[in-house]
């Protein structure tokens, strides 16, 4: 029988208290955050030191740059363009601007996509495939899109039962990804004038609840993106469009014994205060757990929070710490700035690569169907399910 929306109302009105009671202290442990962000954001840097316990107990994140501005907020146009600096009053102006901003300066980013094993396929198999976008901004110098394809076989797919076969096929993504970005900083001919977007965060917290194994993969890729982006001085921004991290909170925990949640993420408490183009000031990330086993750049992922769109979060920045101690983070935002206006709200190198390397439906029918010429050729004893048959008979 269908759901009844009478008895889903009258049920949402019992429990109405219950509802509010929740509202009520969630509005009000978020005003007791808000008092202390403003309160902290006002202190001295060495005060803000001084109010966190010393290391090595991690606090959430440890403020690496003092800012004289309202709340902790650096408006992008009066503090960051220059004096007589003003916002825009229309499209064009935006434009002039990202095309004096991004001129000649290459963007690049990778983002992959997967065919994994499933039940209509009686051998296991997967089917990986990355993208990639290169754009030099320039009217002499052609932008590129290429895709890198790879086969994960049923050795390579075979029994682990710490590790199930899809977070399997996830992690040879992540490595292909992570990999060619690795590949494209080695090969940058001008480090100065190049940016590098990562598609998620720098700090791979999501692997903490994955077995050691799993754990070690994501971290050892990550590391050698970052030594890469370190030893060539390639800047590298991890680009979290919707974050819950709850950094900036756990700081303010630490900072004023204030009631520990996680109910609160720093984009929440941050949104009201911003308008577009506004950042944070810059903290190091200083959470513990995966980053203890992130070796010398345990302590050298730096994060800001920027706004991206009139309405919404503010998205969440991640980067490399000498990214921060290069004394050009301006620069450096300014050009996550252009892409994003360029993109409608979100970086386009980003939007592109994952254009470039999506596979959908079509592809995973050519896949079936190159995958039974080869096995009746090499005598490989392969089989559909009637469901998957039918579907590419109808195809």
């Amino acid at each position: 029988m269908p759901v009844s929306s009478g008895q889903i109302k009258a049920l949402l009105d019992q429990k109405r208290e219950a509802f509010s009671a929740f509202s009520r202290a969630k509005f009000e442990l978020l005003h007791a955050y808000s008092r202390a962000w403003s309160n902290f954001a006002d202190l001295p840097l060495a005060q803000q030191m001084a109010q966190l316990p010393p290391l090595p107990t991690p606090v959430g994140a440890r403020p690496l740059e003092a800012i004289a501005a309202e709340k902790g907020i650096l408006p992008f146009f009066f503090a960051e363009s220059g004096p007589g600096g003003d916002r825009w009053t229309n499209r064009e102006q935006s434009a002039q601007w990202v095309q004096t901003v991004l001129e000649e300066i290459t963007t690049f980013a990778v983002d992959g996509s997967q065919i994994s094993p499933g039940k209509d396929i009686s051998i296991p198999i997967a089917l990986l495939q990355i993208g990639w976008f290169e754009n030099p901004h320039s009217t002499t110098r052609p932008y590129k899109k290429d895709v890198r394809v790879d086969l994960m076989t049923p050795a390579e797919l075979g029994p682990n039962p710490a590790q199930p076969i899809e977070r399997r096929v996830n992690i040879r993504r992540f490595q292909m990804e992570v990999a060619r970005l690795v590949e494209y900083i080695n090969a940058c001919p001008d480090p100065d004038r190049t940016l590098v977007f990562f598609d998620g965060a720098l700090v791979v917290t999501f692997a903490e609840a994955f077995d050691q194994e799993s754990q070690t993969a994501y971290v050892q890729s990550m590391l050698s993106l970052l030594e890469a982006s370190d030893r060539r001085r390639v800047p590298l921004v991890g680009y979290v469009d919707t974050s819950y991290a709850h950094d900036l909170t756990t700081l303010l925990h630490h900072a004023y014994g204030l009631e520990a949640t996680e109910g609160i993420h720093d984009a929440q408490l941050l949104a009201r205060l911003m308008e577009w183009g506004d950042r944070t000031a810059v903290f190091q990330c200083d959470r513990g757990g995966i980053l203890d086993q992130y070796e010398a750049y345990g302590d050298q992922i730096a994060f800001t929070y920027l706004k991206t769109t009139r309405d919404g979060y503010p998205v969440r920045l991640e980067m490399p710490r000498w990214m921060w101690e290069s004394g050009a983070m301006t620069r450096y935002l300014n050009w996550v700035r252009g892409e994003v206006i360029i993109g409608g709200g979100y970086p386009y190198s980003i939007e592109t690569a994952d254009q470039t390397a999506v596979l959908q439906g079509q592809d995973k029918h050519l896949f079936l169907r190159v995958l039974q010429d080869w096995a009746e050729r090499e005598e490989i004893n392969l089989r559909l399910s009637r469901k998957m048959v039918s579907k590419q008979r109808r195809r």
